[in-house]
């Protein structure tokens, strides 16, 4: 055990802050379309200035510079516009710098690896599950090569960290790469150039409490009319009053839209969206608000109706059903989906799979499910793994971060608590002491099945192993009760095993001799026999002398009694 890393306690995961729907802005006439374009870009130009500037500040950005910022871009646009727009930069510039510091400590680790194994000999053999040298000299001289790339890396990524230099690319890193594949992409230069321009528009606006609707620049009523506050120089462009503009749609909200129509009714902070998704020719609005942190509820009082343990895969989620003393019940339960495709195909498969889990778990009557909770932050590189290309593309592609959140969210509107375990060994000890006994010739159990039950079993408490040692004395239970899937207090758990009739065996039956002398014969027709103890005649052996007498007892069946014996006839 000296070699095994401490575990963490299990925890219940908080629900969510926040809330996001989303639904189709429909109707829309041309009119409407080229207002949004317009507002869009202009405002989306206005936001690539800003978020330069936030850059070019760096670790110097406070709050004077942020003010000044926002009164340059207020005449330009308007002061909840300029608000909206400097925020976002603040954000973004916060999410490269999180980004910046994750591939810095990804590229220490990659670094550390490689000059651990280049201090090994060529073929010498590493520690238990630990790294060793490399196979052969020209694997060797590679990785040196590699390890002077990654320093050259890491050294330039430590630069911009202590100088406070972030690299943001507004429309995405990858879109702008598309670029020079076209070919690869099957778009041509216009439709690139399109989604492009659409991923660059600006049109979001945070939410206010105590205005009308809970926002002033995008406002939707609750019967579903949208009004944009057109930014200074589009002033012209309006329809309305106060320089707003109608669209003539109508949006409803299917998703949450009780919710949401209360909050606009109560005039409640909203925050909208206002996107376009070129690939389809469709238009949507986004609304998102802020919630109260759900209380946790204690990790007993999650755990008292039993839990659901799942193991989360590549293409599927394995789930099996404890009950509260950490037994498996009934069979497992896979819910498989499909990571391939665009990114809102797999974000729909990954939703589609965690509501049907949801709704099993509803159907057993638990109240909390165990997930691991897993980081594979240091674990996609490939100075860890070294050749094993598949495995570090399988790790790369499990949605753990999105699964997470999906799960937590959808989990807390279903009333479901969501427990987080050390994902160490589950996977190993759970094959080791739970696959072969519960694997018969109706059901083959998996190792991801039974690295669903030592996840809920870390989650309750107990140990992975379904046994533990015998006591030392002896091999029953007069030092306490051997096995630890029922607790101590638990009723019957040291009572008598009830009789099963029957054999128990494929030799004779253990009840045959007690119950001979009321088993009717078969030899006889509808004569009913009558079972006695009858002494046979006496042996009697004679040695040395001395007179040793042996009775056997036995039992004999009386036969129905005749006229006479044959030495009386």
């Amino acid at each position: 055990m000296g070699g095994l890393r401490a575990l963490a306690a299990p925890f219940v995961v908080p629900g969510p802050s926040g809330v996001a729907v989303r639904t189709r802005l429909k109707q829309l006439t041309a009119r409407d379309v080229e207002v949004l374009r317009q507002v869009g870009a202009h405002l989306g130009t206005l936001a690539s200035r800003d978020l330069t500037a936030r850059c070019r500040d760096g670790l110097d950005h406070d709050a004077g510079a942020w003010a000044l910022r926002k009164r340059e871009l207020t005449p330009l646009s308007s002061a909840r516009w300029a608000g909206a727009i400097t925020k976002a930069s603040h954000d973004q510039w916060a999410l490269a710098r999180r980004n910046a510091h994750a591939h810095l400590q990804s590229l220490e680790a990659g670094v550390r690896a490689l000059r651990h194994r280049l201090s090994l000999p060529v073929g010498e053999k590493g520690p238990r599950r630990g790294p060793g040298g490399y196979r052969s000299r020209r694997e060797w001289h590679a990785k040196a090569r590699r390890l002077h790339v990654l320093e050259d890396r890491l050294a330039r990524a430590r630069a911009d960290w202590t100088a406070g230099r972030v690299r943001v690319v507004r429309g995405g890193k990858r879109l702008a790469r598309t670029r020079h594949h076209l070919a690869a992409a099957g778009l041509t230069e216009r439709a690139w150039r399109a989604r492009w321009e659409a991923a660059r528009w600006f049109l979001q606006a945070d939410g206010e409490s105590g205005k009308r609707f809970g926002n002033e620049t995008v406002r939707i009523s609750p019967d579903g009319e949208v009004s944009i506050r057109l930014p200074a120089p589009l002033a012209h462009l309006a329809n309305a009053a106060h320089g707003r503009y109608v669209l003539t749609g109508r949006v409803r909200f299917a998703h949450r839209g009780q919710e949401w129509a209360d909050r606009v009714a109560a005039n409640r902070a909203v925050a909208y969206r206002i996107h376009h998704d070129v690939s389809r020719g469709r238009w949507y609005v986004a609304a998102s608000w802020q919630k109260p942190v759900t209380r946790t509820i204690p990790l007993a009082a999650a755990l008292v109706e039993g839990v659901v343990g799942v193991d989360m895969n590549g293409d599927h989620l394995a789930a099996w059903r404890l009950d509260v003393h950490g037994n498996p019940v009934g069979n497992p339960h896979r819910f498989t989906y499909d990571l391939t495709g665009p990114a809102d195909r797999r974000d729909a498969q990954v939703r589609q799979a965690l509501t049907r889990l949801l709704h099993w778990a509803n159907s057993c009557g638990v109240k909390a499910i165990a997930v691991e909770d897993l980081d594979f932050t240091a674990e996609k590189t490939r100075e860890k793994h070294g050749g094993r290309k598949r495995f570090r593309q399988l790790v790369s592609g499990m949605p753990t971060g999105r699964l997470r959140d999906r799960l937590t969210s959808m989990a807390d509107a279903t009333g479901i608590a969501v427990i987080a375990v050390d994902p160490a060994y589950t996977s190993k000890w759970g094959a080791q002491h739970w696959q072969k006994p519960l694997t018969s010739s109706t059901r083959r159990t998996t190792r991801h099945d039974a690295a669903s039950i030592a996840i809920g079993r870390r989650a309750q408490g107990f140990p992975i192993r379904r046994r533990t040692a015998p006591p030392r004395t002896h091999r029953s239970d007069g030092c306490g009760h051997r096995t630890v899937q029922a607790d101590r207090h638990a009723p019957g758990r040291e009572g008598p095993r009830p009789r099963i009739p029957g054999p128990r065996t494929r030799s004779v039956p253990p009840d045959t001799e007690p119950t001979r002398a009321t088993r009717a014969p078969n030899t006889v027709r509808g004569a009913r026999s009558v079972q006695e103890w009858v002494q046979d005649p006496l042996l009697a052996l004679v040695r040395n002398g001395s007179e040793t007498c042996i009775t056997d007892y036995t039992m004999a069946a009386s036969r129905p009694a005749r006229s006479g014996t044959k030495e009386d006839r």
